[in-house]
């Protein structure tokens, strides 16, 4: 008979997993038949897994993701041009956050790109990565905030050690002086080992008039694009093309026939 002491204790010891799978085996003849260290392997694989969900599931919400049920499996290339399933796919598959690389999105408004930043930053969470989102026309008063409560630093470091940072709607907005030198911290901190990933509509080649610092501008630019990968979206709107027109056209309703 199963010690249901054991059980509490197990369970206090934040062996959640072990204890399931532990009375789960008392509950399946089958099992008891094993011999201790069949068992104890069952026991401790489970351990491993569910410690492993945990930890997924607390890097998913440590990421604040904007949409954090996007998957790269759902992810759907419909009327859009500029990327498509296998470029995502073998994106999400290759080394790019272990080389620190830089990823840009581009295009016009509801094409995707959030989506897209988040499902990959989705995936990497799935795979053990940390991640942070970040809307950048929000950063000015975030960082003004945080400079406040003097937790600046302490968030820089923590920001510096997030294998995926996605930076969204880079470009709009004003940028001033304190931004800018704060961004430059946050992107010379990852330069070559952390990755990031920036949505974008504003092109490349205006980011530095946009930046209104020649000196950080050029400091900032030189670190995104030592490693990047860009790609750039066309098509129609998600959200007010024709394709979100007909899905948003109710049916006619069907007539009985007597």
């Amino acid at each position: 008979m199963l010690n249901h002491v054991t059980l509490t204790q197990l369970r206090s010891l934040k062996l959640l997993g072990f204890a399931d799978a532990l009375q789960q085996q008392h509950e399946q003849a089958d099992c008891l038949g094993l011999s201790f260290d069949e068992r104890l392997a069952l026991l401790v694989e489970r351990e491993v897994y569910a410690r492993s969900d945990r930890k997924r599931a607390r890097l998913l919400q440590q990421a604040q993701l904007k949409y954090p049920t996007a998957t790269i499996e759902d992810a759907s290339f419909q009327g859009v041009r500029g990327i498509d399933r296998p470029a995502l796919m073998g994106l999400a598959l290759s080394n790019w956050i272990d080389t620190g690389q830089t990823i840009t999105f581009a295009g016009a408004t509801g094409l995707g790109k959030t989506w897209l930043a988040c499902a990959l930053a989705q995936y990497a969470c799935r795979q053990g990565r940390s991640a942070l989102y970040l809307r950048v026309p929000r950063l000015p008063e975030e960082l003004r905030i945080l400079h406040g409560s003097g937790a600046f630093r302490r968030w820089l470091v923590q920001l510096a050690k997030t294998d995926v940072l996605v930076l969204d709607d880079w470009g709009t907005g004003p940028m001033d002086p304190a931004t800018r030198g704060d961004l430059l911290e946050i992107i010379d901190d990852r330069v070559g080992h952390r990755a990031t990933l920036i949505t974008h509509q504003l092109p490349i080649e205006h980011w530095h008039a946009w930046l209104a610092d020649p000196t950080i501008a050029d400091a900032i630019l030189d670190r995104l694009m030592q490693r990047c990968r860009r790609f750039n979206l066309e098509g129609e709107s998600r959200r007010t093309g024709s394709a979100a027109r007909a899905a948003a056209k109710p049916h006619p309703a069907v007539q009985e026939t007597s």
